[in-house]
């Protein structure tokens, strides 16, 4: 996170370079006019020093500007970007140290190659306004980078899970015991739960708020009709931010306000970590999952049956298998996706993603074009509807699963995918969740079924409707604008160079 001092500071070296350079003046003319080694002069100019009053009134005179002028804190026209940028709180809240990066490699960068930086930036800044791109965008992008670059399996956080389960006397055989973390959260923390205000507010109501944390009474709004696994997520993740420390943090779950600061995003995703391996601990669900993937026939139901084993929810499970498969199975290849789907007949909404290895596809894009209904993301999530509508409005929601084998047109990307959907009535919510991993040795390995290609067809799947040119495809839910649009684009190309040949 980058101080006002250093703004400040690079600022000053900026502008003090700029106003050197238009006058014609070496860091050499400049240090000698104003009695100062050009050494220090460098130093200021890259943001490393800030000169003391008596040093910028000297440079002032030389430079023939007013000593205010030189101090305040805006930039030429030319490197407004730059300004704006260094003030923005993207930047301002973005963990450089995370990354590697020192405050000062970036303020080099600026200092070095002013004028291009400042084209990069404005260039970055219109992409950013034509896709309506938010603070919030760019603080969950650093936050899917950071896993990333952990293959999404955080030793830390598993061990602190493990230490507080040994500490408290949990223990590890699920499911987790909802009246145990309970009890930690109104015993040791001084918690207040509550389950009854959220049912009773029609803003929580029309919201689809799960929990609400007050802070100032440490009480707890759960919404009493979550199932155990899902309460148990809730209290578990308190415990997180309790536990780890955790002081920024998000109060309603889900969270659909704006984002704060990447300190928030980021102490949101370790406590929801730690509350996933207190209720899949890490070496037992490793066991169950290898007795599932390394049977030489699928077994579905195998699977299935992790879910009412843990207690947990689709996404829960599947949001898990993402940071064990990569740690335990040499599964480093792989992606998650979650789409959700307001109603029967409405958008498919890509809500969530993360891309280990490389950005797989599928993924996000926000130009409103339509999904690939090959998918088994959306096909399994389709079923799930027609058969909640099938069961009926009384009935509980329906959770299916399925596998699918499949292989981007025009390349050799090829997938294994596991999908689970879950709707109930054609007027509720329905979502699934998918991870998907690239067919490579080590999967192979692992996921003895495979050896089976009877089992799962391979399906070609595209991208887009908008740009897929199979003329076959059953499934399409528009047309193939994007690829017409290329053709007409493609002739015209050669038309104009026709006419250029003679």
């Amino acid at each position: 996170m980058l101080t006002h001092g250093q703004i400040v500071r690079l600022i000053f070296g900026l502008k003090l370079r700029e106003l050197r350079q238009e006058r014609g003046l070496t860091p050499a003319d400049l240090a000698r006019s104003c009695d100062m080694s050009v050494s220090y002069l460098n130093e200021i100019e890259k943001g490393k020093k800030y000169p003391k009053a008596d040093k910028i009134l000297s440079l002032s005179k030389c430079l023939d500007v007013r000593y205010d002028q030189l101090t305040a804190t805006t930039l030429p026209r030319r490197l407004e970007p730059i300004a704006d940028l260094l003030h923005s709180k993207v930047l301002q809240e973005f963990p450089l140290a995370m990354y590697g990066i020192e405050p000062t490699q970036l303020f080099e960068l600026l200092a070095n190659a002013p004028a291009k930086m400042n084209v990069f930036i404005s260039t970055l800044f219109e992409i950013a306004r034509n896709y309506e791109l938010r603070q919030e965008h760019f603080f969950v992008a650093a936050l899917r980078s950071y896993q990333e670059m952990h293959d999404n399996y955080f030793e830390d956080l598993e061990q602190a899970a493990g230490a507080f389960m040994a500490s408290h006397q949990l223990a590890p055989a699920p499911p987790a015991s909802l009246e145990a973390l309970e009890a930690v959260l109104v015993q040791e923390y001084g918690y207040t739960i509550d389950r009854t205000t959220l049912a009773a507010n029609p803003v929580a109501v029309a919201g689809r708020l799960r929990s609400v944390f007050r802070p100032q009474t440490k009480t707890l709004l759960l919404l009493a009709s979550l199932t155990r696994g899902q309460q148990a997520f809730v209290l578990g993740r308190e415990i997180g931010f309790n536990y780890l420390k955790l002081k920024e943090r998000h109060y309603a779950s889900p969270n659909t306000l704006e984002l704060r600061s990447f300190e928030e995003v980021l102490n949101n995703f370790r406590a929801s970590y730690f509350a996933s391996a207190l209720l899949m601990e890490e070496d037992g669900l490793v066991r169950d999952l290898a007795k599932v993937v390394g049977a030489k026939k699928w077994q579905p139901a195998a699977f299935m049956a992790l879910l009412t084993r843990y207690d947990v929810s689709a996404e829960m499970l599947l949001q898990r298998l993402a940071a064990l498969l990569p740690k335990h199975f040499g599964l480093t290849s792989l992606f998650f996706l979650r789409f959700d789907q307001a109603q029967a007949g409405t958008d498919f909404n890509l809500t969530k993603e993360l891309h280990l290895s490389r950005l797989h596809n599928p993924h996000r894009n926000e130009l409103h074009e339509h999904y690939c209904r090959r998918w088994a993301s959306l096909g399994l999530l389709t079923e799930a509807r027609a058969a909640a509508a099938l069961a009926g409005r009384a009935a509980p929601p329906t959770t299916l699963l399925a596998g699918q084998r499949s292989c981007y047109l025009g390349t050799d990307d090829e997938y294994f995918s596991l999908t689970l959907a879950r709707a109930g009535g054609p007027d509720a919510p329905a979502m699934s969740v998918t991870i998907g991993l690239r067919c490579d040795e080590a999967l192979q390995q692992q996921f003895k079924f495979l050896a089976d290609p009877t089992l799962f067809p391979l399906t070609i799947v595209n991208e887009t409707c908008e740009r897929c040119p199979l003329t076959d495809c059953q499934e399409r839910a528009a047309p193939p604008e994007q690829v017409q649009r290329a053709e007409r684009r493609t002739a015209y190309e050669a038309a104009v160079a026709a006419l250029v040949a003679g």
